[in-house]
Formats: C-alpha cells, sequence, structure tokens
C-alpha cells in the first residue's frame, strides 16, 4: 500500500480509536522511550521503531495501541517499508518524531572519515530517510506534524562534540526550510533543543567516542571527554518532564518552530545570542562595506530584471 492510498482510504482501520498516531524512531531507550511511553499514557497509538523490535516490546512492553518495528534509519528502502507498515496498522501518521541518533565525542580533527560519515548517515541522512517516506501520506490529509530532535549543540558547537553539533545544525536548518514549505499544506514542523537530560545519551550506548587522541587538544576537546564521564546520568534535565513538554507541544494548535528544553539550553542561547551581537557590532562596518555603492545597486537591479523573466539568488 502507497502511503497516499493509505492516507486517503475509507476503509476502517485499527487507528480510528486513537486521538493520535505517533511514529518515534530510536525508541527503545532515552527520550524516545520516554516520548513513547508518555503517548501512550495518553491514550494515543505509537509506531515505536528501533534497529531492534524486540528491544521496544521489552522496554514498553505489549499493548494494542503499540506497533514495534525494526528500522535501522540508515536503510531507505527499510524506512519506506516501516512507514507502509505503519499505515497499514494503524491508517495514519499524525506526528513523526525522528530522534534516532548517536553522539560522537572527540575533537574535529581526531575523527575519522568513517566516523563522519557513519554520524550523518544516522543523524542527518537517517531524518531525511524517514521524513520523506511519511510525508506523502500527510500532505495527502494535509496534516501532521514532524518533530525532529536536535539539540542544545544544535544552538551552539563546543569542543569535543563540533561534528555531533554540526549534524544538529543540519537538522536545525532542515527543520526550518521544513517549517516553510509544509505549513501552506496544513503541516507543522518543529526542531526540539534538549539540554543534557539524565539518560544513557553519554554512556556506550549512544555515544561513540574517538580513539584518536591528539595531546595538543587536551585543555579543550581533551577536557570535555573527561568532563562527559563525570556528567553522565547526573544530567540536570528530567526525561519525563521533557516527554509531558512534547504532549503539551503536539497538542497545541499553533506550535512553535522552535522548542528549547532545559534551563541549560535557555542560557545557550541567551550567551550565543549575546555573544552575536557583540561580534556583529564589531565588524559591522567591514560587513556593511562590502555592498555596492547605492547608485551602482539600483543601476544593477535594473539590469538584472531586464536580463530575466524571473530568478532567485542564493548568496
Amino acid at each position: 500500500m502507497t502511503a497516499e492510498h493509505a492516507a486517503s482510504t475509507t476503509a476502517t482501520n485499527s487507528g480510528s480509536s486513537y486521538p493520535r498516531v505517533w511514529m518515534i524512531t530510536g525508541a527503545s531507550r532515552g527520550i524516545g522511550a520516554r516520548i513513547a511511553e508518555a503517548a501512550l499514557a495518553q491514550g494515543d497509538a505509537v509506531v515505536a521503531t528501533s534497529r531492534s523490535a524486540a528491544s521496544v516490546e521489552q522496554r514498553l512492553g505489549a499493548h494494542d495501541a503499540l506497533l514495534p518495528l525494526a528500522l535501522d534509519v540508515t536503510d531507505e528502502a527499510q524506512a519506506r517499508q516501516a512507514v507502509g507498515a505503519a499505515l497499514d496498522h494503524f491508517g495514519r501518521i499524525d506526528v513523526l518524531v525522528n530522534n534516532a541518533g548517536y553522539g560522537l565525542l572527540g575533537a574535529v580533527e581526531e575523527a575519522t572519515a568513517d566516523e563522519v560519515l557513519r554520524l550523518y548517515d544516522t543523524n542527518v541522512f537517517g531524518l531525511l530517510h524517514v521524513t520523506r517516506a511519511v510525508l506523502p501520506a500527510m500532505r495527502a490529509r494535509r496534516a501532521g506534524h514532524v518533530v525532529n530532535i536536535s539539540s542544545l549543540g544544535g544552538v551552539q558547537s563546543a569542543a569535543g562534540f563540533g561534528l555531533y553539533c554540526s549534524t544538529k545544525f543540519a537538522v536545525e536548518g532542515i527543520t526550518e526550510a521544513l517549517h516553510a514549505e509544509l505549513a501552506p499544506l496544513g503541516i507543522h514542523a518543529t526542531v526540539v533543543e534538549p539540554g543534557y537530560f539524565r539518560t544513557e545519551f553519554l554512556d556506550g550506548s549512544s555515544l561513540a567516542v574517538s580513539p584518536r587522541v591528539l595531546d595538543d587538544y587536551a585543555p579543550s576537546a581533551g577536557a570535555v571527554r573527561e568532563a562527559a564521564r563525570r556528567i553522565n546520568l547526573n544530567q540536570p534535565g528530567d526525561p519525563v518532564r521533557l516527554a509531558r513538554a512534547l504532549m503539551q507541544l503536539v497538542a497545541s494548535p499553533t506550535p512553535p518552530l522552535r522548542l528549547p528544553l532545559g534551563t541549560d539550553t535557555l542560557q545557550t542561547i541567551a550567551d550565543k545570542h549575546a555573544f552575536v551581537e557583540r561580534e556583529t557590532a564589531q565588524w559591522r562596518a567591514v560587513a556593511a562595506s562590502t555592498d555596492f555603492p547605492a547608485h551602482e545597486a539600483a543601476l544593477k537591479v535594473a539590469r538584472d530584471a531586464a536580463q530575466a523573466d524571473a530568478s532567485v539568488l542564493i548568496a
């Protein structure tokens, strides 16, 4: 069954009795499992995916409202199959939560090309695989909500987590574009930016550590390696409260483009904005000096308009 056909079918299906049907990737542990538990608790249906369907059922138990599926998000064909199975079972997907992902700890120079490719395959291309598979059904219904899990690291990059943060910067940019493209179709897109929450993210199940260690980076990335060990399972954020916040998010008729979660993320945003404002003020004259003089700019605009029927220039 295609996504468009499943979305447009008039036959009664098992999803009709549920207020919402969620599809959550990376749902066997951490934030994904907490979101799935909260959705089930409020009477929604959940398609919960992980590389192992058994691990999902072991964590979440057996429910009529739960469809556990094996999904490696790096496999685009698997993503399409999982979405097809979800639509066959529940008839629709109201909320997609792209949560599957992992961290990479190490200085930018310390990471190998293979480590970076694997990271992007999951954190960025995996998100795109699942999103592209789900969107046709949402477009057919002119309804839905795509929720992409970013990070405090999608707001501000940092030593030791630069490559991981770069994947979250990509997620932020993708979600901004989705927000603009999907809003006219009645579909919401939100990027969620959690700070440090008390999950398994900093242990070996969700965090890869570059084995190469360069002494020159000991005061920066090296210090972050040590800090990660101390912080693990002592993070300030409560994942149960995060899940509650996600329930509020999808219930809102006007959800935000960005939802920062945690006081650490709020402080990071304030510090980042202040830094950008100070630095921009210092270099404003140089930045403004690169335009054509006003009269030349006007002539150029007139020439460009005469030479093209329509053009979009992206600098």
